[in-house]
């Protein structure tokens, strides 16, 4: 599968932010398809990177005890905003290896 078809879970229960970060990725230049899942239980079967203003620690520990891969805080600033969403694309679309598919024979 190429970086651009990798598809991104977009976990969002706010409207407003949904479409904030849509428009930070689309400002990013990240082409790959996106899925919005208005709440954890729609997520449950992707991988999965949180990208949360929570600087609570039993946040953290819940999102990783739940079988979250990555945990992300993120600016409430828009410019740095965009800045992390820029470099959470880079390296979770370009960098990241994943586990292999094991769907195909």
């Amino acid at each position: 599968m190429s970086d651009a078809n990798k598809g991104i879970l977009l976990v969002e229960d706010n409207p407003d932010d949904a479409a904030l970060t849509l428009r930070a990725f689309k400002r990013s230049h990240v082409v790959n398809p996106i899925d919005v899942a208005r709440d954890g239980i729609e997520a449950l079967d992707f991988p999965v990177v949180i990208l949360t203003s929570s600087k609570e620690e039993q946040d953290l520990i819940a999102g990783y005890s739940l079988g979250a891969n990555s945990y992300v805080r993120k600016p409430v600033d828009f410019a740095e905003f965009l800045e992390a969403v820029k470099v959470l694309g880079i390296y979770w679309l370009m960098m990241n290896q994943g586990p292999p598919d094991r769907s195909t024979p």
